[in-house]
């Protein structure tokens, strides 16, 4: 297990020279984070506004107002997702181009997409529908609710894991894009998780060097107001920056791994042993 989280690491550090080459890619995890702002907005402005929150939860609650809000939450859930999978799948068909030899632009991984918004939108169906459901096991019990969604998004999140790839590449239904995930899971899930953590511990590294302006800066306020909040800003901007570049780390390691694994192809710009250490090649 060891030797499969340091390959996970070394394949993590890999997918940042691809990065690199392509800092474009950052745009699309960009676009993503703006539009689930508006997203967000575009729902929960009008709901606040509207009073429809008032008496929720409470015994005079109409339940005509519930299935509303539920109805609501589960829109909110879908255009979430599908938003998020669409920016994802389009860095994911950039990665690729650029892994087969190619120089993606934006425009390829739009172009990509576009060609496949019925797939998108299945899988963001789908994903909304399962989100709903956690969401309801979780509020059944606070404890216990929280701890079996935990282990049962979990699992979700491992078993969907090639989604994304397979419907960019293959242009599968939801269901069969899940099939395949299994899959090719059941052949690679060590190094799949294991480079999960190696970008985990990017993140999480890159996230600490983003705290100490951080805390620095809330040991400042009191002398000196505008230095702490420089330092502040510096620290939140930072961790923004990390957020960015380990989103787009993360596809491009899914599509690398993606490649080897469904297609037996070797991904451009990784280290050929390296891959094919940790699938087990000889």
């Amino acid at each position: 297990m060891f030797e499969r989280l340091t390959t996970g690491w070394q394949l993590a550090k890999q997918s940042l020279h691809v990065l690199r080459l392509d800092k474009e890619l950052l745009l699309f995890p960009i676009f993503s984070s703006i539009a689930c702002v508006v997203v967000m907005a575009s729902f929960a402005v009008p709901i606040f506004f509207s009073g429809m929150l008032n008496g929720i939860g409470e015994e005079n609650a109409s339940s005509s107002q519930n299935i509303l809000l539920y109805v609501l939450g589960f829109l909110f859930y879908f255009v979430s997702y599908f938003v998020i999978i669409f920016f994802n799948s389009a860095l994911v068909a950039c990665a690729i181009i650029r892994l087969k030899g190619g120089n993606p632009t934006v425009s390829d991984g739009f172009g990509a997409v576009m060609a496949r918004l019925p797939q998108i939108a299945g899988w963001a169906l789908v994903a909304a529908t399962v989100g709903m459901i956690l969401k309801a096991i979780e509020s059944r019990s606070e404890r216990v609710g929280q701890i079996v969604a935990g282990l049962l998004g979990m699992a979700w999140s491992i078993t969907t894991f090639f989604v994304v790839p397979i419907l960019v590449v293959e242009k599968a239904g939801p269901i069969e894009a899940v099939q395949r995930s299994v899959g090719i899971m059941k052949k690679t899930w060590g190094e799949s998780l294991g480079a999960k953590f190696g970008i985990g511990l990017f993140t999480f590294l890159g996230s600490l060097l983003g705290m100490l302006p951080i805390a620095a800066g809330v040991m400042m306020m009191q002398a000196s107001p505008v230095a702490g909040g420089v330092l502040i800003a510096v620290g939140i901007l930072w961790i923004l920056l990390v957020s960015l570049i380990s989103s787009a780390l993360s596809s491009i390691l899914l599509a690398a791994l993606y490649i080897y694994a469904a297609e037996g192809k070797m991904p451009e710009h990784f280290d050929s042993q390296m891959i094919q250490g940790a699938f087990g090649a000889k």
